[in-house]
């Protein structure tokens, strides 16, 4: 690891105006991800900004929902009351990812942030252009098996990581952000927070340089009594996904008057089904139904040459996540 420094963040706008103020200054709270990038030798930031004793731990009931505080461990939120009564979908998800221990050093904000786990990205001896833009993708000609069907480009083929996140996609959830002048903020939706790589794969969040993520909103729902986080991986744990789905229904008259299915595992940003969503409104719950709408989704996948897999499984997957959603459905 190279010599850095470290510093610690007085307050929100303290900590804002010292990344800003240095380019190659970033964040650390939990320093699950960061940690490991600087040991690979990844990433070189020359200064550490601790922004683990901010006051952004707060869970609370807000009018249009629910606030997650950005520096809220991975555990206190997956197991916070509000949470598992009223999102019990993001609860889930959370505790389908990483370790417990792992979950109780990981942040909010942190989990949103981390990078792609690609195996060409980790290796500073080939070609990413995550790392180097302009460089290549090792991946895309590579051994891709666990890499994207959805949105990639020739620039990168890698896949999100966070099992959080995908739920997040399907919960319609906002990202707040103090902008660099440490006294304003804004909120991004999270299906537009990560980017597809197109020819800019290093830019894959809608952050710009030095603006902190505060907390992540969720607005009220239905959804509730209807909702299933999948996830499928190699291990039943400790294991990223091949693929995961974010399933969630609301039911009125016997019918669907709402749906909504994010997959993770399959693009570079948590990949919110909207064909299958829609096909879904307005049908009576079923496993042909399910079934149809699943297969319509996955025919937009475009496979790499060792992933085609991954086009039946997650036509496979939805189908089940929405079957385990609907709780009056038999697998």
């Amino acid at each position: 690891m190279r010599p850095f420094k470290f510093t610690k963040a007085k307050d929100e706008a303290d900590a804002v105006r010292l990344v800003s103020a240095n380019r190659d200054a970033q964040y650390i709270a939990g320093g699950t991800n960061i940690v490991d990038l600087m040991k690979e030798d990844v990433r070189r930031p020359n200064e550490l900004i601790d922004i683990s004793g901010l006051k952004l731990t707060r869970i609370k009931t807000i009018p249009s929902g629910l606030s997650i505080g950005a520096l809220a461990t991975n555990t206190d939120t997956a197991n916070h009351p509000l949470v598992r009564q009223q999102f019990p979908l993001l609860s889930q998800a959370i505790l389908a990812g990483a370790s417990a221990q792992i979950r109780n050093m990981a942040t909010n904000g942190g989990n949103l942030m981390q990078q792609v786990r690609c195996w060409y990205f980790y290796d500073v001896a080939v070609a990413c252009n995550r790392r180097e833009p302009g460089s290549g993708c090792s991946a895309l000609g590579g051994l891709n098996r666990r890499y994207a069907i959805f949105g990639w480009s020739e620039s990168c083929v890698a896949v999100n990581p966070s099992d959080m996140a995908v739920a997040l996609a399907a919960l319609d959830a906002v990202v707040n952000v103090t902008e660099t002048s440490g006294t304003t903020g804004y909120g991004i939706p999270i299906t537009e927070f990560h980017k597809l790589p197109g020819d800019a794969p290093h830019r894959d969040k809608a952050l710009e340089p030095g603006e902190l993520i505060t907390s992540i909103e969720l607005p009220r729902n239905n959804f509730a009594a209807n909702s299933y986080y999948l996830k499928v991986g190699e291990r039943t744990s400790y294991s990223f996904a091949l693929v995961s789905v974010a399933a969630a229904l609301e039911l009125a008259g016997g019918r669907i008057k709402q749906a909504r299915v994010a997959l993770g595992g399959v693009a570079n940003k948590p990949w919110r089904a909207y064909d299958a969503e829609k096909m879904l409104v307005g049908k009576t719950p079923s496993r042909e139904a399910f079934e149809a709408a699943a297969a319509e989704e996955m025919k937009k996948a475009q496979p790499l040459e060792h992933n085609e897999y991954k086009v039946e499984l997650g036509r496979r997957a939805i189908t089940l996540a929405l079957l385990r959603a609907f709780k009056g459905a038999a697998e």
